[in-house]
């Protein structure tokens, strides 16, 4: 029997991160950081990654950075390139997103797409790249989704239209169910994370607007803060997951089930 400590334990694996400079892709990074993993983030901004493995450092976390922009379509394939030439990747963290604000019947081609590649199109090709060079050889690894509430439902008419981001949100979480069904024979999982609204640079002007509606429609009152994700996020980089895949996990403070 494995010590309980021991499922948790990342020491020797290698954690990939995408948005890892700042917001939840940070804080997973921390998490996994602090159980043993060796991590490496990928941002669009060199200066914001600089001081993410400073803060990273600081707290005895090991972190190498990587400037990727998963908006472009050289975007995976570069980012896996660079990684892999540093080592292999044990774990894959899509948490790079997008959204745009726009009522349905005013978005343009040009804002859907955008929000599509990078949330979708992009996050499969990298985790494509990672699975085939990567997983599939070494018979086994960890992919994480960064999915959202968004994904599960739609939005109150009363707040900024967000229909590009459901949507991808949406094909996220059944691309993970499927990705999951055809890889668990490689010793690969694969699972989301469907969080609620967090503090970052995406949500603060509708939390400035919205926040104290969003509160009030969640059943702990409350949006998430700097440790909220950790925990789930540990649970399904880490061996004590060992049984699960294609699973969809909200933390949202219960916002999904009222």
């Amino acid at each position: 029997m494995t010590a309980l400590k021991e499922l948790f334990d990342l020491s020797g694996k290698t954690a990939l991160i995408t948005g890892g400079s700042r917001g939840l892709g940070l804080q997973i990074a921390e998490a996994l950081g602090e159980f043993g993993a060796r991590v490496a983030i990928a941002a669009r901004k060199a200066d914001e990654l600089e001081a993410a493995v400073k803060h990273l450092a600081g707290l005895g976390i090991s972190a190498k950075s990587y400037v990727a922009d998963m908006g472009k379509a050289e975007g995976p394939k570069a980012l896996a390139d660079a990684v892999l030439a540093d080592g292999g990747v044990d774990i894959l963290v899509n948490n790079a997103g997008a959204t745009w604000g726009a009522k349905a019947e005013d978005i343009t081609p040009e804002a859907w797409a955008r929000v599509m590649n990078v949330n979708l199109n992009h996050l499969f090709f990298l985790t494509q790249e990672i699975g085939r060079r990567a997983m599939i050889p070494a018979g086994g690894g960890k992919i994480l989704n960064i999915a959202s509430v968004a994904g599960l439902q739609g939005h109150h008419h009363s707040m900024t239209g967000t229909i590009a981001y459901n949507a991808s949100k949406g094909a996220v979480v059944n691309l993970t169910r499927a990705l999951a069904a055809e890889w668990g024979q490689h010793g690969i999982t694969v699972n989301a994370l469907a969080p609620g609204f967090f503090p970052s640079k995406m949500t603060k002007g509708t939390l400035e607007v919205y926040g104290e509606q969003v509160k009030a429609r969640s059943p702990l009152m409350k949006i998430g803060d700097d440790d909220d994700l950790k925990g789930a996020a540990l649970l399904f980089c880490s061996a004590a997951s060992g049984h699960i895949t294609g699973q969809i996990l909200a933390v949202d403070g219960g916002s999904t089930i009222i």
